[in-house]
């Protein structure tokens, strides 16, 4: 009852002070309830457990053949719980101060070529016109106005699916999202996504079940909002109709297609964090590897002894 009561303390502060997601909370709450698990030794459970038990869990995480980003996860997860407890005078020490993190590959993100792009939003601008059968109107209009959103701004899905009404009511070029602690970013919107989101909502005023709601795409879900695994599972239909693998793509993809295309083209490194809404560049210079060839390009261009 004791971890229940600390897990909880630990997760309204998170929420509260931080601004963390529902995602995120639930993500803390399952590493934590796991770790709970493993560490309700004879010293009272995981609040109280000492460094040698926590060390031992963390590797026991390796053991398990468990991938290096999980395990890095799980142990940040550990690292911010117990820094509460230290900060809030609740023990007098904090265990992770001396683990090291796992060691991680880092993974190129997966992305589409340009081609691909323009294949899939021309599939859903041409479905939106003339819905091929099994397709109602209304959800191919909501799909080209999702699609087009998406690579027009590399919004995160669940930034996307949750868009307020008030976006599409303003002929304005940018808007501003609410992303991750609450943090606000001016975001861009190109002239054709801005006339798919006029088409959408035209439709979505139409439907007096939809009609009344906050949300640009509105649903019957808990929400309110068109949950994003709806979506993740429309867009896959989309590329398979499109001629494109579906495995290939997901949502995040074309997020990650929207920041390579950027850079590809010219744009800085720095422009493409903010409008990603990344607190850390670091975060950003994963998209670093598409701009070797242009870089080379670059050098063999302009360089005084490039030939």
């Amino acid at each position: 009852m004791r971890d229940a009561s600390r897990i909880e303390a630990f997760l309204e502060m998170m929420s509260a002070e931080r601004g963390a997601s529902q995602n995120t909370l639930a993500a803390y709450r399952r590493d934590l309830e796991e770790a709970a698990e493993t560490l309700s030794g004879t010293w009272g459970g995981i609040a109280s457990a000492p460094a040698t038990a926590v060390r031992q869990h963390v590797h026991r995480l390796g053991a398990r053949g468990m991938a290096a980003s999980t395990q890095a996860r799980k142990l940040s997860t550990l690292r911010q719980f117990y820094k509460f407890l230290f900060s809030e005078g609740l023990r007098g020490d904090d265990p992770t101060s001396t683990l090291d993190s796992p060691r991680r590959a880092q993974a190129l993100p997966k992305t589409l070529s340009e081609a691909d792009v323009d294949a899939l939003i021309r599939c859903a601008e041409h479905e939106a016109a003339a819905p091929p059968p099994g397709i109602d109107p209304e959800s191919a209009l909501r799909l080209h106005a999702l699609t087009e959103v998406l690579y027009a701004t590399g919004l995160r899905v669940s930034e996307l699916v949750s868009l307020p009404l008030s976006v599409a009511k303003r002929d304005d070029r940018y808007f501003t999202v609410t992303g991750k602690g609450n943090k606000e970013r001016l975001v861009p919107l190109s002239i054709r996504a801005r006339e798919a989101m006029k088409r959408w909502l035209e439709a979505r005023n139409a439907n007096p079940a939809l009609a009344q709601s906050p949300f640009l795409f509105p649903s019957s879900s808990e929400s309110g909002h068109l949950p994003r695994q709806v979506f993740a599972r429309e867009l896959k239909a989309l590329a398979a109709r499109a001629g494109i693998s579906a495995a290939s793509i997901s949502p995040h993809v074309l997020r990650h297609a929207f920041a390579s295309h950027l850079l590809q083209n010219g744009a800085d490194l720095r422009v493409v964090q903010q409008l990603l809404g990344h607190s850390d560049i670091s975060t950003t210079q994963i998209y670093t590897h598409v701009l070797e060839k242009r870089l080379i390009d670059l050098v063999n261009q302009h360089h005084p002894l490039a030939d």
